[in-house]
C-alpha cells in the first residue's frame, strides 16, 4: 500500500505540474539577426587572414559575443570567435573565424565523416519552421571533417542525419577558419516569400572543457531551440525542386554455414553473387520527404560494439546501424519504445515518409523482412515469405514547445499479427520542467490462431537546471502486452524510479563540480507483488581535461518469479554492488575510461537440477582510445566479468572480450578501417548452463566517400568459432569443442553508390 501511496502522491504532483500556469520559456536574444543577400559568394580564401575582406565586411552581417555553457556558464568565452552571415539564390552561408591564444594545442585531426572524435569543433543550428522543436546541425572540425545531425527537443541530436553541404576548414598562426555553404535545396522550410528561422551558433573548446554559444544557451534552462535567436532576412529563396537516386551496385562471395535446417546444418558457398539496388529521396511541397530503398545492402556497416550477453535476465539491446533506419528515426520516438527497426532483420523493401505540415509532423514507415522466411528450410511452408511492418506516427505542436501525438505499428506474418496503438504528448511546464506521458494497448494473434493484449504506460517528469536535476519515470506493462515492432523485454510490472542530483560547482582552475545523486527504484508486479526495490546512492567529481571520476553503491533486493527466471517458487534475494569509474581526455592523443564493479550477482543460468542462486560477481570495462597523429585512431576495449561460487569461490565463468579499431583517415575521403574482437566464455558445466564459447572476428574495409552518400567501399569479414559439424544418421549437429576451431563465416564484398541530385 505505500507504494501506491507514493505513486498516487508522484502522479498527482505531475498532474498539479501540468495544470499550473506556465512561465514563457522564450529566452532568446531580443533582437533578431539580419542575413543580407550578397553580391558574391564569400570563398575560405577570403578569411585566411582571419578577417573579410572590405567587401565582404560591408555586406555580411557578424556576430560575436559567444557565451560559456560549461564549465562556467553565464561567463564569456575564453577565446574570440565571429561568424559572418549571408546568402545568395542557392546557398545560405556563414563563416567562422576561431581566434586562440594557444594555437598550437587546437585538437585537430582527421576522422571520418561523421565523427569529430575529441577534437574542437563549431556548430550552426538552423530552426528553419521556427517551432522551438526541431532543427537542422551542421558542424565542422578545424581540419574540415564533416558531422551534421537533426536535433529534436526532448531526445537530443540524431546524428545519423546525413545531407549535402559544402565546407572548407584550416589552421593559421592565430586559430582556425571554417567555411560553410548550406544549400536551401537541403533543407525544409515553410513556402513563404519572407523567412524568420531561429538561429545558433556554437563552439567547443575540448581542452578547456569549454563549450560556447550565441546566443547565451544556459544550463539553467531547459531546452534548446527556446534559446535560439530569430533570424530574419531571408526572401524569395525555395529548396526548389529536389530528387536525389542513388543507385548502388555491387558483389560479395561467402562461405557460412547454412542453418536453416537444425537437422542438417552444412556450409554453403557462392563464389560470386552480383547485386543492385537504389535508394531514392523525393521531396514534396518543400517539407515532406520521401525516402524508398530497393534491395538495400548494409556490408559496409561496421559491427557492434561489445556487450555482455552471459547470465542476462532479459533481452540485451544492440543499437541500430543501417543507415536507411536510422535516418529520422526521431520522428518515431516515443516514451514507450514502439519501434526498434533491428526486429526488421533482412529488407528487400523500404519506405519511409517523414515531414511537417503546418501544427503536424508526420512518420511513416513500411517494410518487408525476408528473415522469417529465410530461417526455415525450403521444405517449410513458411519458406520465402516475409513478414511486413507498418509504422505511421503523428504529432501536432501545441503551445510552447509542446506536443500531443498518436501511433500504430503492426508486424504481420503469416496469418499472426501484432499490432500497438497509443497516444502521448510532451508538456513543457515552464523554464525547467517536462513531463511526458503515452498510454498504448497491444493486440496480438499467433500463428496458432491463439490471441492477447495488453496495456501500456509510461509517464515522465523531469527538471533540468543547472544544479538541481531531478527525473521520475513511472512504467506500467500488462501481462498481454506485446510490440514485435519495438523492444519491451519484460511485462506484468509496475515501476517507479526516481533519480535526484545537486551540483555544487566552485568552477575553479582545476576541480570544476562535485554531483551527489540518489535513485529510488520500486518494482512490483500488476498484483501488487514486490519484484525489486533499490536505493543507489553515488558522487561524480569534474576536473579539468575532461576528467571524471565516478564512485556508486547499489543495495537492490530482488524477487524472481519462475516466468522469468529459474526457481521453481518465487524467491528473494538481496544483493549489494560497489562500484567506481573514472575517464579522462587531459592528454589530447590519449582518451581512457575505466569501470569496475564488484558484489552479489544471481545466476541466471545454473546447471540442470539447480535453481538460480546469489554468487560472487565482478566485472571491469577498460576503453582507451590511441591517437598518435593526425591520420590514425586506434580505439581498444577490454570486458572482463566473472562469476563465482559463494562460500568455495569455485569459478561459474568467465567472459573475455577484447576489441580494437584501428582507423586510418589518409584524407577526408580515403581511409582503412580494421576491428579485431576475440570473446571466450570460458563456463563451469557444473555450475551453469552455458556452454563454453570462443569467437574471433575480422573486419577490414577500405572506404573511398566522396560525400555521404557517393563512395566505394571493398571489405573482407572472417569470424571463427569452437564449433565442428558432428555427423549423426539424420545429417549433423552443431557442437562445441575444446579447442579446435573453423571458419564458420567469411565474406568478401565491393560495392559503389554514386550520388543523382537534381
Amino acid at each position: 500500500m505505500a507504494f501506491h501511496s507514493s505513486l498516487r502522491r508522484a502522479l498527482l504532483t505531475a498532474l498539479l505540474l501540468c495544470l499550473a500556469p506556465r512561465a514563457n520559456g522564450q529566452t532568446a536574444s531580443s533582437e533578431p539577426v539580419q542575413i543580407p543577400r550578397l553580391s558574391r559568394s564569400p570563398t575560405f580564401e577570403d578569411f585566411l587572414d582571419m578577417r573579410p575582406p572590405p567587401d565582404l565586411a560591408r555586406e555580411m552581417t557578424m556576430v560575436t559575443g559567444f557565451v560559456q555553457r560549461q564549465p562556467s556558464d553565464g561567463q564569456p568565452a575564453s577565446e574570440r570567435t565571429e561568424v559572418y552571415l549571408g546568402y545568395d539564390d542557392l546557398n545560405l552561408y556563414a563563416v567562422f573565424v576561431c581566434f586562440d591564444s594557444e594555437p598550437d594545442r587546437i585538437r585537430a585531426r582527421l576522422n571520418p565523416r561523421g565523427d569529430s572524435g575529441n577534437d574542437d569543433w563549431i556548430v550552426i543550428v538552423l530552426d528553419t519552421f521556427r517551432d522551438r522543436r526541431n532543427a537542422y546541425m551542421f558542424g565542422t572540425t578545424p581540419l574540415g571533417v564533416e558531422w551534421d545531425a537533426l536535433f529534436t527537443e526532448g531526445q537530443g541530436a540524431d546524428a545519423n542525419y546525413d545531407t549535402l553541404y559544402d565546407s572548407r576548414a584550416g589552421l593559421t598562426e592565430t586559430g582556425y577558419v571554417v567555411w560553410l555553404a548550406m544549400p536551401f535545396k537541403s533543407l525544409r522550410f515553410p513556402a513563404e516569400s519572407q523567412q524568420t528561422w531561429g538561429i545558433q551558433f556554437g563552439r567547443s573548446i575540448p581542452r578547456l572543457n569549454e563549450q560556447s554559444f550565441w546566443p547565451s544557451y544556459s544550463t539553467r534552462i531547459e531546452g534548446r531551440l527556446n534559446q535560439a535567436a530569430p533570424a530574419t532576412g531571408l526572401e524569395d529563396v525555395s529548396p526548389g525542386r529536389n530528387i536525389q537516386l542513388l543507385p548502388f551496385t555491387g558483389f560479395r562471395s561467402f562461405r557460412a554455414i547454412d542453418r536453416r535446417d537444425p537437422a542438417r546444418p552444412a556450409f554453403r558457398t557462392e563464389p560470386a553473387r552480383f547485386d543492385a539496388g537504389l535508394d531514392a529521396k523525393l521531396v514534396f511541397r518543400d517539407s515532406l520527404v520521401t525516402d524508398v530503398t530497393v534491395n538495400p545492402d548494409f556490408s559496409q556497416v561496421e559491427s557492434d560494439e561489445p556487450q555482455v550477453t552471459a547470465n542476462e535476465r532479459f533481452e540485451v539491446l544492440f543499437p541500430e546501424k543501417r543507415p536507411f533506419f536510422l535516418e529520422n528515426a526521431g520522428f518515431f520516438q516515443t516514451p514507450i519504445n514502439l519501434v526498434f527497426t533491428r526486429r526488421i532483420a533482412d529488407p528487400q523493401f523500404g519506405a519511409r515518409l517523414t515531414g511537417k505540415l503546418g501544427r503536424y509532423s508526420i512518420g511513416a514507415l513500411v517494410a518487408d523482412d525476408q528473415s522469417p522466411g529465410k530461417r526455415v528450410p525450403d521444405t517449410d511452408p513458411r519458406a520465402g515469405r516475409r513478414a511486413r511492418f507498418s509504422i505511421v506516427r503523428v504529432n501536432r505542436d501545441i503551445f510552447d514547445q509542446s506536443t500531443v501525438g498518436a501511433i500504430v505499428t503492426e508486424r504481420a506474418f503469416d496469418g499472426a499479427f501484432n499490432r500497438v496503438a497509443g497516444a502521448d504528448a510532451r508538456i513543457k511546464l515552464d523554464d525547467n520542467w517536462v513531463t511526458q506521458f503515452q498510454a498504448v494497448t497491444s493486440t496480438t494473434r499467433f500463428a496458432d490462431g491463439s490471441r492477447r493484449s495488453g496495456p501500456a504506460y509510461e509517464v515522465l517528469l523531469n527538471r533540468a537546471g543547472r544544479q538541481f536535476n531531478f527525473d521520475l519515470a513511472y512504467s506500467d506493462r500488462g501481462a498481454g502486452f506485446l510490440t514485435q515492432t519495438g523492444f519491451n523485454p519484460r511485462n506484468d510490472i509496475r515501476g517507479l524510479t526516481a533519480n535526484v542530483e545537486y551540483a555544487f560547482r566552485p568552477e575553479g582552475d582545476r576541480f570544476i563540480a562535485m554531483t551527489p545523486a540518489l535513485t529510488v527504484t520500486r518494482v512490483m508486479a500488476r498484483d501488487g507483488t514486490r519484484l525489486e526495490t533499490a536505493v543507489a546512492p553515488q558522487v561524480t567529481w569534474e576536473f579539468s581535461g575532461q576528467t571524471f571520476v565516478n564512485v556508486f553503491l547499489l543495495p537492490e533486493r530482488v524477487r524472481l518469479r519462475p516466468s522469468e527466471a529459474a526457481v521453481t517458487d518465487p524467491r528473494d534475494f538481496r544483493r549489494n554492488v560497489f562500484g567506481a569509474a573514472i575517464e579522462s581526455a587531459v592528454v589530447a592523443s590519449v582518451e581512457f575510461a575505466v569501470r569496475h564493479e564488484r558484489g552479489g550477482q544471481i545466476n541466471y543460468n545454473p546447471a540442470a537440477g539447480r535453481e538460480a542462486s546469489l554468487e560472487d560477481w565482478s566485472t571491469t570495462d577498460v576503453n582507451v582510445v590511441l591517437r598518435p597523429g593526425r591520420h590514425l585512431s586506434i580505439a581498444n576495449r577490454y570486458l572482463f566479468t566473472r562469476l563465482g561460487h559463494r562460500g568455495t569461490g569455485t569459478t561459474i565463468f568467465n567472459d573475455h572480450i577484447v576489441r580494437t579499431r584501428w582507423n586510418w583517415q589518409f584524407t577526408p575521403e580515403l581511409s582503412v578501417r580494421v576491428i579485431l574482437q576475440y570473446e571466450a566464455l570460458l563456463a563451469n558445466p557444473e555450475r551453469t548452463s552455458l556452454e563454453t564459447r570462443k569467437n574471433f572476428n575480422a573486419d577490414f574495409l577500405v572506404a573511398y566517400q566522396l560525400n555521404a552518400w557517393t563512395a566505394f567501399y571493398a571489405g573482407y569479414n572472417n569470424n571463427i568459432q569452437n564449433i565442428d559439424l558432428e555427423p549423426i544418421p539424420t545429417g549433423a549437429r552443431i557442437v562445441r569443442t575444446p579447442h579446435a576451431f573453423i571458419h564458420d563465416a567469411r565474406q568478401f564484398f565491393a560495392k559503389f553508390s554514386y550520388l543523382v541530385r537534381f
